[in-house]
């Protein structure tokens, strides 16, 4: 299998593109000021899995931005801690100041010249568009769990997502899942056919961060610790096929 089989790369956007993890733990200041014991930041952002994960499950027809108002709201009540509604919109409305990873911009300028870019996020499209300015690409679709109704790992997302790119000419032989979520990502691709290109951001870092550890280790067909790798492993192929 070559990453030149594909002609779709589905990307999950936060966690991939998007440092997620760092704007989340920076979002996360106010509310860890006013604890008594400090944690790590690893420590944070796996409670802020768990409780996200359940209230995706809980409430899958939510919009992202209220959600994580909601996750804030949970995360001080588990913590103790008080906090205002108008500190919950705040951390709801901060996915607009998420940074992108250094290398996700000249990489997507690179692919975008060989695929089709699709995003398939659990995001809704208020926040996502102020991501896509960061990215400074224009994407071929876009699907967001506020168009689908569900949040992933639910496998109705998924086949939204194939349905979709078969409108538009494309069979899941040509998609390619590039994700950092083993658990929202990879594990349905799998269970639904589709290749998966892990891009392993915490590859230097142990435990699962801001997302849950995924219930199976799924196969994945290419493994790369950066979005630069999986650009550099592109043109290596492209230059031995010429």
């Amino acid at each position: 299998m070559h990453l030149t089989d594909f002609k779709v790369l589905a990307f999950d956007c936060y966690g991939t593109l998007i440092d997620w993890e760092t704007g989340i733990y920076t979002a996360l200041q106010p509310l860890l000021a006013k604890l008594g014991n400090p944690m790590s930041r690893d420590q944070a952002l796996e409670i802020f899995a768990r409780h996200e994960s359940d209230q995706e499950e809980q409430t899958p027809e939510m919009i992202y931005s209220d959600l994580l108002g909601v996750v804030y709201r949970r995360l001080a009540a588990e913590w103790n801690v008080a906090v205002t509604e108008a500190e919950a919109l705040t951390f709801g409305g901060s996915v607009a100041d998420w940074p992108a990873f250094p290398d996700s911009v000249e990489a997507l300028d690179y692919l975008k010249r060989y695929y089709k870019l699709v995003i398939l996020s659990n995001v809704d499209r208020e926040s996502f568009r102020a991501s896509n300015r960061r990215l400074q690409v224009e994407f071929d679709a876009i699907y967001t769990a506020q168009d689908i109704g569900s949040y992933k790992p639910s496998p109705r997302n998924f086949a939204f997502l194939v349905s979709h790119v078969g409108a538009m000419g494309f069979a899941k032989p040509d998609i390619l899942m590039t994700a950092q979520s083993l658990f929202h990502d990879h594990v349905q691709a799998n269970r639904i056919g589709i290749a998966s290109a892990w891009i392993d951001r915490r590859h230097a870092t142990e435990g699962w961060g801001a997302t849950m550890e995924p219930e199976t280790l799924p196969h994945l067909d290419f493994h790369f610790r950066s979005m630069g790798e999986l650009v550099e492993a592109h043109k290596r192929e492209c230059a031995a096929q010429s």
